[in-house]
């Protein structure tokens, strides 16, 4: 096993193209990390570079105790799992597993007791002698774990590997890759654009966004455990990102003893998170954060602290075991949660939901920070 350091890594293909820039933070011994962000912010690419498939443009990129900027890929005792699995058609699943380490003159009886205990651990002895197009999505994802495991490598790296797979199945496999990790205790990056897989398998996260023209701005937007990126999102890229149905992000202003959030005429107090932060700002424009699970019917919750707010529903979503609910207020659109389905409300009528104020976040307009750090 071994640790990964990243040290100001940037990585550009033009002068004008920068789409890596300023990215600094480590992936501990044994760590299970996320790598999450929408499409274009850089995930596969600084995974890519880990993995030997890109330069370097600036920076410095460790494996354990060895700086690898020059290193070549097979000399990175790395393994990777990619989104097209990457089998080869005409070699049974056997021959697929084994085939990294037939070229590196591993013994026979060796490669065998590997192949072995990979199909063992995968569930895999009745393909062995498939080839690829004969297995279903989660079999050949499978597979390429297998060939990845049997190399026992210092870290794994996956590139969005269940991607091509059906939701159900996504559930299944994303609930045995965390086992298998906790299992082999292998240093692990995982690349996903799905916020779900992130916060449900990584040890940490590391939330990635488009570096854009900015000079000035790093993709690195977070790296926290999955509940300290949902609980104290850092920034609004983080609270816009992370969360589904995402968080509502309002436009709002300090009173000017810093003591009350002033939303839609509403004034609500400041909670305890933030007393010596609104202090500092009274006056002032921030955005107040609340999570649609913190906006719910007054029938259905019982908060310490709590406020009403009132708009025009534009449309329910019903998900069986609650509806979420997007509402327009004064031109800014709210979404909030409906624990129970029973006599809904129909898009267009007007509703009144509570507010659960001591979960407030609030965050600098111009910087974009969350108060207080």
């Amino acid at each position: 096993m071994a640790s990964i350091t990243l040290d100001h890594i940037g990585k550009k293909y033009t002068e004008d193209v920068t789409v890596i820039r300023d990215l600094t933070f480590d992936v501990r011994d044994g760590e299970f990390m996320v790598f999450v962000g929408p499409s274009g912010c850089g995930k596969s690419t600084v995974l890519r570079m880990i993995a030997g498939l890109e330069t370097v443009t600036s920076g410095k990129l460790s494996i354990g105790e060895r700086v690898v900027n020059d290193v070549l890929p097979k000399d990175r005792d790395i393994a990777m799992v990619f989104q097209s699995y990457a089998l080869y058609p005409h070699m049974t699943v056997y021959d697929n597993i084994a085939f990294g380490l037939q070229i590196r003159k591993i013994p026979e009886d060796e490669i065998k007791k590997r192949v072995q205990d990979a199909a063992d651990t995968l569930g895999l002895n009745a393909f062995l002698d498939r080839k690829p197009k004969a297995l279903s999505g989660g079999q050949r994802q499978r597979v390429a774990l297998g060939r990845a495991i049997v190399r026992s490598p210092s870290v794994f790296l996956f590139d969005e590997p269940l991607s091509n797979l059906d939701a159900e199945l996504r559930v299944h496999m994303r609930a045995e890759l965390a086992k298998l990790q906790r299992r082999l205790k292998t240093t692990t990056v995982y690349v996903t654009h799905d916020q779900v897989e992130a916060m449900t398998m990584g040890h940490r996260i590391c939330v990635l966004r488009p570096c854009g023209n900015d000079a000035q701005v790093s993709n690195l937007t977070q790296v926290g455990t999955p509940m300290e990126i949902y609980d104290t999102p850092a920034n609004l890229f983080t609270a816009g990102f992370m969360g589904t149905p995402k968080m509502n992000l309002l436009k709002a202003k300090l009173s000017d003893d810093g003591h009350d959030v002033l939303l839609y005429g509403i004034r609500i107090p400041v909670s305890a998170a933030f007393c010596d932060a609104a202090a500092l700002h009274k006056g002032r424009d921030v955005i107040l954060g609340i999570r649609p699970e913190h906006i719910g019917a007054a029938h259905e919750i019982d908060w310490a602290s709590e406020t009403s707010v009132t708009g025009t529903i534009e449309i329910l979503e019903p998900l069986g075991h609650e509806v979420i609910v997007h509402f327009e207020v004064q031109g800014q659109t709210v979404s909030g949660r409906l624990r129970s389905h029973q006599a809904l409300p129909s898009p267009g009528e007007s509703i009144t939901l509570k507010v659960r104020t001591d979960a407030m976040h609030l965050f600098d307009p111009k910087t974009e920070k969350r108060l207080g750090l």
